[in-house]
This record gives C-alpha cells, sequence and structure tokens, in this order.
C-alpha cells in the first residue's frame, strides 16, 4: 500500500505545489502570538534555531493551512516536553471544557529513561495515537528530522525518514479515541479543514531548525 506521502508525490508529477520556508534561520518574521502580534519574548533566534527561551506562550506560523507536509528538524532538553500543533482552530470549550486553541500535537519529547504514556512520547499524535516499533529517536542534544502530512482526513507522522503513526479522522477508531481523551468536550474537534500551525511552549528548552511548508490547497 502506497503511503499518503507516495501518493502525493505521484499525484503531484504533473502539477504544482507551493513550497513556503516558515523560518528564514535569521529571524522570527512569518512567526507572531496567539493574539496575532510580533513575537517579542520568550523565544528567540540562536545559531539558526528557533529557541524557546522563557516561557511565554507558544508561537504560530502566519496564516491557516489545510492540506500540507510539514517538515522541520528540532532538538529538546534532556527531561523536555513541548510539541508541532496543527490545523489549530479556537475551541470555545476545549480541553476540560475551558476555552482553548487546540490542534493535533505532533509530540516532541525526551523518552530517555522516562516511564510515561506511549502515546505522549516523541512522535506520537499526543493523547490519542503512540508511534509504532519503527521509530528511532536520536539521543538528547542531537537534531531529529520529522515530518507531519495531513491531507483530508488522514494524517501521517515520520520521525527521521519512518513513518511511526497514521490515522483517518472519519474513522470510528479516531472518534473514540477523542472522545475518551481530554479533547472530549472540544465539539467537532480538528474537523476543520484548515487552522494554524503552532509550537509549543510547554516551559522546556527546544530548538527547530529547516521548517518548509509543502501546500496542496491552492494556498
Amino acid at each position: 500500500m502506497l503511503t499518503l506521502t507516495a501518493m502525493i508525490t505521484a499525484s503531484l508529477a504533473y502539477g504544482e505545489e507551493s513550497v513556503i520556508s516558515l523560518f528564514d534561520g535569521k529571524s522570527l518574521v512569518g512567526w507572531e502570538t496567539d493574539e496575532g502580534k510580533p513575537v517579542e519574548y520568550g523565544w528567540r533566534v540562536e545559531d539558526g534555531t528557533i529557541f524557546r527561551s522563557a516561557r511565554n506562550g507558544p508561537i504560530y506560523a502566519v496564516g491557516e493551512y489545510g492540506d500540507f507536509e510539514l517538515s522541520f528538524e528540532w532538538r529538546i532538553a534532556q527531561g523536555g516536553n513541548s510539541g508541532v500543533k496543527y490545523r489549530v482552530a479556537y475551541y470555545p470549550k476545549g480541553v476540560w471544557g475551558n476555552p482553548s486553541w487546540l490542534g493535533c500535537e505532533y509530540q516532541l519529547y525526551d523518552d530517555e529513561g522516562r516511564s510515561t504514556d506511549p502515546k505522549q512520547t516523541a512522535g506520537a499524535i499526543y493523547a490519542l495515537y503512540a508511534p509504532n516499533d519503527r521509530k528511532k529517536l536520536k539521543p538528547v542534544g542531537e537534531f531529529n528530522s520529522s515530518k507531519i502530512v495531513c491531507v483530508g482526513t488522514k494524517i501521517e507522522h515520520w520521525l527521521n525518514g519512518a513513518l511511526v503513526v497514521e490515522a483517518d479522522t472519519k474513522s470510528d477508531d479516531w472518534k473514540s479515541r477523542v472522545a475518551a481523551s481530554k479533547f472530549g468536550n472540544a465539539h467537532c474537534f480538528f474537523e476543520n479543514p484548515r487552522g494554524r500551525i503552532q509550537l509549543q511552549d510547554h516551559g522546556h528548552d527546544v530548538w527547530f531548525r529547516n521548517i518548509v511548508l509543502r501546500t496542496f490547497d491552492g494556498e
């Protein structure tokens, strides 16, 4: 069976796509806060990376995106926890019924020597799907290569060249997992066809570089 990535590549062989670099390696131009304001604190550029330097909330790529492939490299501090969220939208009743900006999350995590729910480890769709046994995570201090593919209702998470998670948001399995999770109160969670891309601030040091977005929906 072809992966979603392979099907996209085949379908674009004679068509067009939009490729966007979300980070120029020098500035935070193109990134904004929850309120759509410039990023002035908490995140900075360090040695060609976007570095979360202090607790001040997540940041978002300017714009909303639907069908896309997002590739990026990341490393995280020892014991660290972060994530990349996508198709993020505002839910008046979100996590535990509280107003929240929510989306699916590609979990970034230092797995080494830690006991946690597999659905909260690196590469997971946070709280919903654990990575499979093809997952190979690099040691703390080294950069990992990740990719998120999101087309229609299909999702793929890739880690260091391996497809580690697949999900379909229209499936009964997806719906039952969401209902049993902390997102159960968020009406129509992740049913929005477009949304924001977020780098999460979870209070730990994390670095990002080579953030490239391919869009397939005419944007």
